[in-house]
């Protein structure tokens, strides 16, 4: 299972209803995961009172090197220090050695754990596999801003479901023999060799992307396709000029032609108090389309 929660959703300017840039994805399988795509002003607090532990926090996804999307680094590692951290931290963005470098040395603070910046691609049009566990991968692509800025792509993998009307036709029965052939897609049961598809199912993985900023572009709909989540900048409910960010049709248009099942418009402009005609424009294009507001859940089941 995968849950999501929008700790920020402003663009720019924070609001008294918005705060900055900031996505927690948690991840349950075998062992769960706690996964921060972006990290505006007061990350942190939100973190807090949306009860998730930023030391669970293991890694940290930069879409981009704008201060609503990641003034949050500094105190927040400044707090994990303070609580006596000991467990890396990674730190994925363009550029982000150079600017992980900068933020650790801003102020007088000694790290009591280390902090590895990880650099992405933020030039072509090819999908780069930037991390990996062995129920996950994590891609990014670069996408179309007034500075180097990628989307990134959260994928799980895809996993074998026991059939049990497969196990009775073939007269076996489950047990411990069934954890080793998940694992090495072959097992003896009774000194009869099973192979993983004689008994099983593939289950397509959960496929999650979350686009940073950007204004409409091929990479976009690359990415995202056949995604059960999109979560898209929608910053305005027209196209601006000389603005480098989609406008909510323009993100919609994208979730359709990717084929997604449900589009999530975030950094929404703080001209909005009310997001309900953000959310009648984007449904025009594509039904299955919501506004996020901070704090909102999604939850998603393979």
């Amino acid at each position: 299972m995968i849950e999501i929660t929008f700790l920020g959703t402003v663009s720019g300017i924070p609001s008294k209803q918005r705060s900055h840039a900031a996505i927690a994805l948690e991840y349950f399988g075998e062992q769960k995961y706690s996964l921060l795509f972006d990290c505006g002003e007061g990350t942190q607090l939100q973190l807090m009172k949306s009860g998730i532990s930023f030391m669970d926090i293991d890694k940290i996804f930069i879409s981009h090197w704008h201060a609503d999307h990641f003034s949050g680094l500094i105190p927040l590692i400044q707090t994990m220090n303070l609580e006596k951290r000991v467990k890396e931290l990674k730190i994925f963005a363009p550029e982000a050695e150079k600017f992980v470098s900068d933020i650790i040395d801003l102020g007088y603070f000694g790290l009591r754990f280390p902090v590895t910046a990880i650099n992405v691609q933020f030039e072509g049009e090819e999908i780069s596999l930037i991390d990996e566990t062995e129920e996950y991968q994590l891609f990014s692509i670069p996408v179309l801003h007034t500075v180097p800025s990628v989307a990134y792509c959260f994928k799980e993998k895809d996993r074998w479901s026991i059939d049990v009307s497969k196990l009775k036709k073939l007269g076996l029965k489950r047990g411990f023999w069934l954890k080793i052939l998940k694992k090495t897609g072959k097992a003896e049961y009774k000194g009869k060799k099973v192979r993983i598809e004689e008994v099983a199912n593939l289950k397509p993985g959960l496929k999650v992307v979350y686009s940073g900023d950007t204004k409409p572009c091929k990479n976009m709909v690359k990415i995202s396709e056949g995604a059960d989540l999109l979560i898209h900048d929608g910053t305005f409910l027209e196209e601006e000029e000389g603005r480098a960010h989609a406008d909510v049709k323009q993100a919609a248009k994208i979730a359709k032609k990717a084929k997604v099942k449900q589009l999530i418009l975030t950094h929404i402009s703080r001209r909005y108090t009310s997001a309900k005609e953000l959310e009648e424009e984007a449904r025009k294009v594509f039904p299955n389309a919501k506004v996020a507001y901070d704090f909102m859940r999604v939850k998603l089941k393979s």
